[in-house]
C-alpha cells in the first residue's frame, strides 16, 4: 500500500512557516468549496504533506457527518488531527469494503472518497483515482530530504484492529497503540542521521 498524501489539521496553517524555516519548499494551496476547509503543502518525491484547517465554518459544520468540524477542534474533542490517504490500488480494496462513501462536491457524479471514521483514529481514506500523480509542484528541498519511506501513527486508541493489522503488513506504514498522540515520518531511510520536532503538529521527523 502507497501514501497519496497525509494531513495535520492545524491553526489557520500558520505552523508551515516553522516547516519552511526547517528547510521545506512549500507547494501550492488550495481551499476546498463545499467543505469549508484550506490547506498548505508541501510535496516530495513520492508524498505530500497537507496543512489543513478551516476556513468557513458553517461548510465545515454542514458536512458534519465525516466529522469535519470535529477533527479541526482537535484541541477540545477527541478527534485525531490526522489523516492517512492511501493511494487508489487493488491493494487497498480490502480496507475500504466496509468504509462511508461520501460524495464531496468536487468529485464527478458516481465518484465518492471511501473513508473509516473514529473519533481518535486518524481519517483513512482514498479517493477514486490517483488524481496527485502528476501535480507540478516543487519537490527540491533545502535540507535534502527527498522520499517519505515510513509513517507511523502513535494513537492513544486502536479501531479497525483487523484492517490494521493488514495496513501494518506493509513496511511503509504502522500503526502503534502508545500514551503519545503523534506522527512520525521517516525520510530516505533517515541517511543523515537527523531529527527534528515539530511540537506544535505533533510532528516528529528522521531523516
Amino acid at each position: 500500500m502507497n501514501i497519496d498524501h497525509i494531513y495535520i489539521f492545524s491553526t489557520k496553517g500558520k505552523e508551515t512557516d516553522e516547516l519552511v524555516e526547517f528547510g521545506l519548499t512549500e507547494g501550492s494551496g488550495r481551499t476546498h468549496k463545499g467543505i469549508g476547509t484550506a490547506n498548505r503543502r508541501i510535496f516530495f518525491d513520492n508524498f505530500y504533506l497537507e496543512i489543513l484547517w478551516v476556513e468557513n465554518e458553517k461548510e465545515a459544520k454542514n458536512v458534519e457527518k465525516i466529522g469535519i468540524w470535529k477533527r479541526s477542534n482537535f484541541k477540545n474533542s477527541q478527534y485525531s488531527r490526522f489523516g492517512l490517504c492511501l493511494k487508489n490500488t487493488k491493494e487497498t480494496d480490502r480496507v475500504f469494503y466496509n468504509s462511508i462513501k461520501w460524495k464531496p462536491d468536487f468529485l464527478p457524479e458516481n465518484k465518492f472518497v471511501d473513508i473509516l471514521t473514529n473519533e481518535r483514529m486518524p481519517w483513512i481514506f482514498r479517493f477514486p483515482d490517483n488524481r496527485n500523480n502528476k501535480l507540478d509542484e516543487p519537490r527540491n528541498h533545502k535540507n535534502g530530504i527527498n522520499k517519505l519511506t515510513k509513517a507511523v501513527f502513535n494513537l492513544p486508541e486502536i479501531d479497525f484492529k483487523s484492517i490494521i493489522s493488514e495496513i501494518n503488513e506493509n513496511p511503509n506504514i504502522e500503526f502503534i497503540q502508545s500514551s503519545e498522540n503523534q506522527l512520525i515520518l521517516e525520510f530516505d531511510n533517515r541517511k543523515q542521521g537527523k531529527t527534528k520536532q515539530f511540537e506544535c503538529l505533533n510532528l516528529k521527523i528522521y531523516y
